[in-house]
């Protein structure tokens, strides 16, 4: 390995680092309470060498971002490539789950923190395309069961469809991250409560 090779591979280590420890911070602490200076001493590291990774907090959790997506839509390929619609949805939704049981951190941050994002940063954070749009993915599965005359007639919105069935996924994921092994309940397996609430859900408006 040469020197320069060296120091690419040094630096991608810690970059890392840094990433993994902002992600803990901010889906444990909140985004507003987590400062740059609070993720080096998390790594023991001085900020200045944070910010010769990420400009600002801003930068530090867009990138976060992006790449939890793609860990995401990574995670749902397979779904993706279902061409039944419903299947798809089944298959989409399960992923889903999973992916928030074995990422928990991601999960949070992606889809429990309260920052949104900016008009201006949307292209930046892959928007609008198939490859890194896990919401364009679900609208285009429920405007294709729309087409197809799957669902019941009442059934013609695939926003407030795709928007509903985001909402009772994340819900089974939110719940198990949550709550999962508090005595007061007497649980199921996440994986029942995913299948019973999916299917469900598209019983609810098939056809």
């Amino acid at each position: 390995m040469s020197i320069s090779e060296r120091r690419e591979r040094d630096r991608l280590k810690v970059r890392n680092k840094i990433l993994d420890a902002a992600r803990w911070l901010f889906a444990s602490e909140g985004y507003d309470a987590v400062t740059m200076r609070r993720v080096a001493e998390e790594i023991e590291y001085s900020p200045t060498t944070i910010y010769l990774h990420f400009k600002d907090k801003d930068a530090l959790i867009r990138e976060l971002c992006r790449l939890d997506m793609m860990s995401l839509m990574q995670a749902i390929q397979n779904a993706a490539d279902e061409p039944e619609p419903l299947e798809r949805l089944r298959k989409t939704g399960m992923a889903y789950v999973t992916f928030g049981i074995e990422y928990p951190n991601h999960f949070r941050l992606m889809f429990m923190s309260n920052r949104l994002h900016e008009v201006e940063q949307l292209a930046e954070m892959g928007h609008g395309k198939p490859e890194t749009d896990a919401y364009l993915l679900l609208l285009n599965t429920f405007e294709d069961a729309i087409a197809k005359q799957l669902l019941a007639p009442e059934f013609t919105d695939p926003h407030l469809l795709a928007q509903a069935f985001w909402a009772g996924t994340h819900g089974v994921v939110a719940i198990h991250i949550n709550l999962y092994g508090d005595p007061w309940i007497e649980w199921r397996s996440v994986e029942d409560t995913a299948k019973m609430t999916i299917n469900a859900m598209i019983r609810g408006v098939q056809r």
